[in-house]
């Protein structure tokens, strides 16, 4: 029998046991196959002429997530290799030479990423047209979805995942060359010292996350902050924020389970006291997990909640930059009565004013158009004005790096700005931002060619494509805006980045709750000959299974908590810098992330107590 025959047989032999990572890197690939698919894909690239953001999103986050997967993967199989060098140990004093057990574990794991490129294969192609459907919807787009086998993305894969088990397979083929046999045969016994508890590394952690914070809610136009460390402020607020959440781990909460420890009512309360004795057993090792959850959980919530932020805001954006529907200058156009809500005729003047050495060109209407319109767009804080007296209105204006001016000569007259609106009343995107509001009879001085525009409102304007493409066609002089195109637009780019914001963070999600299961149940490996101790003397199923729900409770909340906190944050300065109102999105995005972040702690707790019961059968 050869090496070969033996690891295949090994395999079939140890299935069960190797289901954990089999599972992980089916995942892996399918996840990436799928991806890749949607990238190759003819449906993507016919969008991509349309959209041209999307083509760039596809490949900059295939690769994002090429890097991950081979993370994913090689720290999966670290712990799959800790749980066999028990095993590798016994073929060592059984006689066999170490290069021969080296090659053993090399064909095994590359028998299992052969088999997990197969099945991981397959499963992505059904996938990809699932979530190729997925991202129609969310681009508001009707086009018709197919199945299509990519070539490229099947070779881009097997690219990929060659290189990834080549080098987990040399990973395995290590062991043996890098312990002796004693530790192999201890390595799942081999604990950490019990960490002290320290003040002031405590303080510093909680120092730097409070400074990470004030830094990343600081304005970025008035703060001095931003002013001295320039380029390198996020750099700096990501440093603080790391830091910080590792001495949370290693010290803040190492001195939160010593407080509980020494508190005799709580600690002699049932098995409390050897819950919070374990988890200080093992603290260091699990602050290094701890921190890099927080830190990808930020991330994802981060970065999700940002993006369905814009897109849940992006109807809003479009209506606040084009209050009509339609709006082209010219004369009015045939359109059907039964879906019009409001029409009306605009007059406009344009006059082009030097000031400090620049020239600026303003439109300019008149007191009675700017009422009659205002009305209908149902502003509350009209202001009449007088000789001498404008308006300005410029829908971009922000206080905090805008200029704000106070006057504006018109005819070598200076006029006064009583009053600035930083909203549209005209269609910005092709009528300009900034109109200027005069009496009647000033407007009627103006020595300026007078353009006439049309402004239509209609029902439905999001599902009249073919009515704004009639317009456009229409519109002699080309001017011509639609909100209705502005909305396909701004949906399609915002769906794609939607798309691929949570198919990422999804990502992340599993593989943030994979990491802490593989940490758990290595944990429930090395603790089941303790909890059948507890079992012989007398301790009964209900407190074991409670013991267990508060232990593996501990290491999922904390990071959990610490990473909405990190996103939270991030999200107040997002939402404070683009001035969106991003509350409604970031609390539907956080509760999503919890709930399945939830979902994977039962799926541990279950994990870790059938591995203890399987254990009390054994021994029965």
């Amino acid at each position: 029998m050869t090496l070969f025959d033996l690891a295949l047989k090994n395999i079939q032999r140890n299935v069960k046991s190797y289901a954990l990572y089999i599972g992980t890197t089916i995942f892996s690939i399918v996840i990436y196959f799928t991806f890749v698919t949607l990238k190759y894909s003819g449906d993507i690239s016919a969008l991509a002429e349309t959209s041209k953001q999307i083509q760039g999103i596809m490949s900059a986050s295939a690769f994002v997530l090429m890097i991950f997967v081979a993370i994913f993967i090689i720290y999966s199989n670290s712990f799959f290799m800790k749980k066999r060098k028990k095993e590798v140990a016994l073929y060592s004093l059984l006689g066999v030479r170490k290069r021969s057990i080296g090659f053993l574990l090399f064909f095994e794991n590359m028998v299992i990423g052969v088999l997990s490129l197969v099945v991981g294969i397959g499963l992505g192609f059904l996938l990809s047209r699932v979530l190729l459907s997925i991202l129609m919807k969310l681009m508001n787009t009707d086009m018709f979805v197919g199945f299509a086998f990519s070539m490229d993305a099947v070779l881009n894969t097997l690219l990929v995942f060659f290189v990834i088990f080549l080098f987990t397979s040399l990973q395995g083929y290590r062991v043996m060359y890098q312990f002796k046999l004693i530790d192999l045969f201890h390595a799942e016994k081999k604990g950490e010292e019990i960490p002290k508890a320290r003040i002031i590394p405590a303080i510093l952690g909680i120092g730097a996350l409070a400074g990470a914070y004030w830094l990343a809610l600081q304005d970025l136009m008035t703060s001095e902050a931003w002013r001295t460390l320039g380029l390198a402020m996020p750099i700096v607020i990501i440093a603080l924020t790391v830091i910080g959440s590792g001495l949370i781990f290693h010290s803040v909460l190492v001195y939160i389970l010593s407080f509980l420890q020494k508190r005799e009512s709580w600690a002699w309360k049932g098995l409390n006291l050897m819950t919070v004795s374990q988890l200080l057993y093992r603290i260091r090792g699990n602050a290094k997990t701890l921190t890099i959850i927080a830190i990808l959980s930020a991330t994802t919530i981060t970065a999700g909640g940002a993006v369905f932020g814009i897109y849940y805001n992006a109807e809003k954006s479009v209506l606040e930059n084009a209050p009509f529907t339609f709006m082209w200058e010219g004369d009015p156009i045939s359109i059907d009565a039964g879906v019009i809500e409001h029409e009306d005729t605009i007059t406009i003047k344009a006059i082009r004013v030097t000031e400090d050495g620049y020239e600026r060109e303003y439109s300019v209407i008149n007191q009675s158009t700017f009422e009659k319109v205002a009305g209908y767009l149902e502003w509350s804080d009209l202001h009449t004005i007088k000789e001498g007296e404008i308006l300005m209105i410029d829908a971009f204006y922000d206080e905090r790096w805008s200029i704000k001016q106070e006057s504006v000569v018109i005819d070598e007259k200076k006029h006064t700005i009583v009053k600035q609106y930083d909203k549209a009343l005209l269609n910005t995107f092709s009528f300009g931002s900034i109109t200027i509001v005069v009496t009647d009879e000033e407007y009627s001085s103006i020595d300026s060619d007078e353009r006439t525009f049309q402004a239509v409102q209609v029902e439905d304007y999001k599902n009249q494509l073919a009515l704004s493409e009639k317009l456009e066609a229409s519109a002699v002089s080309g001017n011509f805006s639609s909100a209705t195109k502005d909305y396909k637009e701004s949906i399609e780019a915002f769906g794609s980045l939607l798309f691929v914001g949570s198919f990422l963070g999804l990502v992340f999600l599993v593989a943030t709750g994979s990491i802490i299961f593989f940490k758990m149940m290595t944990e429930a490996e090395e603790d089941k000959e303790k909890y059948a101790m507890l079992h012989k003397l007398g301790v009964s199923t209900r407190e074991r299974k409670r013991t267990v729900r508060n232990q593996v409770a501990v290491i999922f909340t904390a990071p959990l908590v610490l990473g909405l906190l990190h996103g939270g944050v991030a999200l107040a300065a997002f939402s404070k810098l683009f001035m969106m109102d991003l509350r409604v999105p970031v609390v539907l995005w956080m509760l999503a992330y919890t709930a399945i972040y939830t979902i994977y702690y039962f799926v541990t707790v279950r994990g870790f107590n059938k591995t203890i019961q399987q254990h009390y059968m054994g021994e029965s």
